[in-house]
């Protein structure tokens, strides 16, 4: 990996002091996030109500944050991160491997609304050295939910049918000796013969690809029992013989106290400058923080697709480079029309143009687009960009003014990975264990944990580069990961594990109790003096009995589909222009 020249620190926030009221929940990430890229943290106020972070300095007038954790929900159903993942769908989506909705032991929510949080500051900093007037910006727990399910519930909201059907299952595998392991693979010729080295019928194996390519999607993965007993029947050592001799990527299930011995980064990101250049983009009209900016996107899957999507959301003209042929993405099932939900969940709003990047002609045209362009981004596997002469000491000689941004797997800091995708991260840096309380199995949720936080850093980085580019006149490079999202959110586990306690949640957290037709949850500050049988009771009885005790809780959301006409998010539920369903825009600006 080249890295630019560095001309100084890379602070852009280095004249900024910051304060934070309220909640410490829902300020003390931004905070952290913030005093990364060089802001002064001037301590926090006493405050009831939202989450306050003000920014003040460089004679501007102080630019606000207000967090809250119900937006476009009412108060009374998201109050804490347990009742957000029950309300939004993110804890029936990470149950479907169990049957029944779980919530997840980590503070996903909260950390991905901190991230949103960041971005909106960000972004009204650029827009302010730009010309575009920004004194507030607002956002919400419940809309990072929103935002998290996007593309599950714009499946679960479109005409057509499922790829697979959903039923309980899903990898991780244990071995004879007890190693809890998962396997990656983007080729079904692979995948089988990976089993059938392990003597499941290459017919079996080949039968269960379709569930496995597909848990992306579905979040579960109902697989034929004799993969899972072939698994058991075989020792550690032959399944890496059988990966090895099949090319499949393996990775054995790491806990949170093995994190305690590798290094780990302080920031979840990296901006290197590079020496400063003319040619900086001027506002539009659009009055967005982002307005007259192209970013160029060559991503595929969901983590750069994701952070250029929220780009746009803030007004940049996003521009897809896409294969000969376009995205094959673009036919997934369930369809909208002629275009997948799930691609449009996270592809909306931008063009694409058709580019063959193996081919001189190919890398000259792109090279052309980002002569013009502000921000190129892409998540190509290691290798490929300085391979292909697009890395950005290419690029950069191209356009010195460009913002560079590579979201990966593993940022090159660990040695000896498996294929960096979200699951075997997951796998790699005790993920698996954050997000599932005591008495359950460590396992890698199914739900695309750090593909979504993942996106959401990338886009924060590039927001970050493309601050320090407005401050100081360079081209940036700006490198994310999922090993950096798998860091932040299993931080506060991990600092528990260093100090010596539990870094697990104990047994029972955020598990939703059964009603007569269906479930309910309980804020986790209520958890104790909920404690009741709720089986001969409706939902919304339940709920009752519990408001009545002064307790706060929310009923459960079992059924994607039913959410555009749930009281509590039909008002921020439309429909685009292909007829598949979209999450609000996860800021406000005034």
């Amino acid at each position: 990996m080249t890295y630019p020249v560095t001309v100084r620190a890379a602070h852009p926030l280095d004249d900024i002091g910051l304060r934070t009221a309220g909640p410490p929940a829902l300020t003390a990430t931004v905070a952290r996030h913030l005093t990364l890229l060089g802001a002064k943290d001037l301590g926090p106020t006493t405050s009831d109500g939202p989450g306050i972070v003000s920014l003040t300095g460089a004679g501007e007038h102080p630019l606000t944050a207000e967090i809250v954790w119900a937006a476009v929900a009412p108060a009374q159903e998201v109050s804490d991160e347990a009742t957000a993942q029950a309300a939004t769908g993110v804890a029936h989506v990470h149950g479907r491997r169990g049957g029944e909705p779980r919530g997840l032991a980590a503070d996903y929510l909260t950390t991905a609304c901190s991230v949103l949080a960041v971005q909106g500051l960000l972004a009204a900093l650029i827009g302010r050295a730009r010309g575009v007037a920004v004194e507030t910006v607002r956002t919400g727990v419940d809309l990072a939910g929103l935002l998290a399910v996007g593309q599950y519930l714009a499946a679960a909201t479109a005409a057509d049918d499922e790829a697979v059907p959903f039923a309980p299952g899903g990898p991780p595998f244990t071995t004879a000796d007890g190693v809890c392991f998962e396997v990656e693979t983007l080729d079904p010729a692979v995948w089988v013969a990976f089993w059938q080295a392990l003597g499941v019928a290459g017919r079996l194996a080949g039968s269960a690809w379709k569930s496995f390519q597909f848990r992306y999607a579905t979040a579960c993965s109902p697989l034929p029992e004799e993969l899972h007993a072939r698994a058991r029947a075989t020792g550690w050592d032959g399944v890496r013989h059988a990966a090895k001799e099949s090319g499949a990527s393996l990775c054995a299930l790491r806990s949170l106290t093995d994190r305690l011995s590798e290094p780990r980064s302080q920031a979840p990101w990296q901006l290197s400058p590079r020496l400063p250049a003319p040619g900086l983009s001027s506002p539009a009209e659009d009055a967005r923080p982002l307005s007259g900016l192209t970013v160029l996107e060559a991503g595929r899957r969901i983590q750069a697709p994701l952070a250029t999507y929220l780009l746009s959301l803030l007004g940049a003209d996003v521009v897809r480079i896409e294969p000969p042929g376009g995205d094959p993405l673009r036919g997934m099932p369930p369809m909208c029309g002629e275009l997948s939900a799930r691609w449009l969940a996270l592809n909306r709003g931008k063009s694409a143009v058709e580019i063959d990047i193996k081919s001189a002609t190919g890398r000259a045209d792109l090279r052309d687009l980002v002569a013009g362009a502000d921000v190129f981004v892409h998540n190509w596997a290691p290798g490929t960009a300085e391979r292909l002469g697009l890395d950005d000491g290419d690029l950069s000689a191209v356009n010195p003014a460009l913002v560079y941004a590579y979201t990966s797997g593993w940022a090159g800091r660990l040695a000896d990975v498996p294929l960096g995708t979200d699951f075997m991260v997951q796998a790699r840096t005790g993920v698996g264990e954050a997000v599932r309380p005591a008495g359950e199995p460590a396992a890698p949720s199914l739900m695309t944990l750090l593909d979504v936080l993942g996106g959401l850093l990338g886009a924060e980085a590039v927001l970050a580069g493309l601050l320090l580019r407005e401050r100081g006149g360079h081209g940036v490079r700006v490198d994310s990961s999922l090993l950096g999202a798998a860091e932040v959110l299993t931080e506060p586990a991990l600092r528990r594990a260093a100090e010596g306690g539990n870094p697990r949640a104990p047994e029972g957290f955020r598990r939703p109790l059964r009603t007569a037709d269906g479930w309910v949850a309980v804020a986790d500050d209520c958890t104790a003096q909920a404690a009741a049988s709720f089986t001969e009771m409706t939902s919304a009885q339940a709920l009752a009995s519990l408001r009545r005790r002064g307790l706060r809780a929310t009923t459960v959301t079992t059924a994607l589909d039913a959410l555009p006409s749930d009281p509590r998010f039909a008002s921020a539920l439309i429909r685009d222009e292909h007829g598949a369903l979209a999450v609000p825009a996860p800021w406000r600006f005034a």
